[in-house]
C-alpha cells in the first residue's frame, strides 16, 4: 500500500484558488522565443529514454531554447520519494509529473520527461491535461532483449532473480504507444541520430527553428 493519501473532492478547501501571475504565459513565451511543450519519452528500462532525452535537451539548449529535463530516477529522490512501484504508485507518479510538467509549459519551457510510464491511460491523462499541442509523445522503442542485454543498472538481473517485484517488461506490463508523435528505434540508431530525429520533428511542426 502506498504511503500517500489521495484527497477526496469533498476534502479540498474552497479557499484554495488559482493565483494569477503578474507575468503572463504569452510574455514568457515571447521572452523564450518559442512555445512551451512536453517531450514525453516513454519506453522500457534500459531503452535509452534518459540518454536520448538529455541529448535532445543539449541540442535544444545549444540552439538557444529554454529547456529542462525531468528524469524518473531523479524525481523519485525528492518529489516522488514516497512512492513505490505498484500499479497504483506508478499512476500517482505520472499524475504528479504531469502536473509539474504543466507548470514548466506555462513557463514557456521545452521540458523533456524520461519515465517508463507503462500505462496508456496515464499517458493519455497527461495529454488531456496539457493538450495535444503541448504534449509530444516520444516512444523509445527498444526490444526487451536489447534492454535486458544492456541492463545498465543490473535491474533486469535482479528482476529475473525475483529480487525486484513489479518490474516493467518482466512481471508488470508495458503498453506501447500506438501512435506516438515520434517513434525512435534505438537498436538501429546511435544516440545522436535518435536525438536528431526528435529535434527534426520539432522543426517540422514549427515549434522551433534551426
Amino acid at each position: 500500500m502506498s504511503p500517500y493519501k489521495t484527497v477526496e473532492a469533498d476534502e479540498k478547501s474552497s479557499d484554495v484558488v488559482w493565483h494569477q501571475a503578474s507575468v503572463s504565459h504569452q510574455e514568457r513565451v515571447s521572452a523564450n522565443g518559442h512555445q512551451g511543450a512536453v517531450l514525453w519519452f516513454t519506453g522500457l528500462s534500459g531503452s535509452g529514454k534518459s540518454t536520448v532525452a538529455n541529448a535532445v535537451d543539449k541540442m535544444l539548449h545549444d540552439n538557444g531554447c529554454k529547456t529542462y529535463v525531468l528524469d524518473g530516477d531523479n524525481v523519485r529522490h525528492g518529489l516522488n520519494g514516497d512512492l513505490g512501484f505498484s500499479d497504483q504508485d506508478r499512476v500517482e507518479n505520472i499524475r504528479r509529473i504531469g502536473e509539474v510538467a504543466k507548470l514548466f509549459v506555462d513557463a514557456g519551457l521545452l521540458v523533456s520527461t524520461a519515465f517508463i510510464s507503462p500505462f496508456s491511460a496515464d499517458r493519455a491523462m497527461v495529454r488531456d491535461l496539457l493538450g495535444d499541442m503541448a504534449f509530444i509523445e516520444v516512444f523509445i522503442d527498444t526490444p526487451l532483449a536489447v534492454c535486458e542485454q544492456r541492463d545498465p543498472k543490473g535491474l533486469y538481473k535482479k528482476a529475473r532473480a525475483g529480487e525486484i517485484k513489479h518490474f516493467t517488461g518482466i512481471d508488470s506490463a508495458y503498453e506501447a504507444p500506438e501512435s506516438p508523435e515520434v517513434h525512435v528505434e534505438t537498436a538501429t540508431k546511435n544516440v545522436q541520430q535518435c536525438a536528431q530525429q526528435v529535434v527534426d520533428y520539432l522543426v517540422e511542426i514549427g515549434l522551433i527553428t534551426r
